[in-house]
């Protein structure tokens, strides 16, 4: 648990949560917030989600050798 690249393996993944949350609270409340940040968010959701992924293949790549 100790290794660098898993801890920020971590940190990705609640980088993600953080932003889902955030979308999901600004969908539940709706109003201005909603539609200014929405689409931004799921944009922010969407590149955090890829790099968490890439980071989780890449570890998988490199522990299996």
């Amino acid at each position: 648990m100790s290794d660098p690249f898993f801890i920020l393996i971590i940190v990705a993944i609640i980088a993600v949560v953080i932003v889902l949350m955030l979308g999901l609270g600004g969908f539940a409340g709706g109003g201005a917030f909603n539609k200014a940040n929405s689409n931004k968010l799921m944009r922010y959701r969407i590149i955090a989600q890829f790099i968490a992924v890439l980071l989780i293949v890449a570890y998988v790549y490199f522990i299996k050798e």
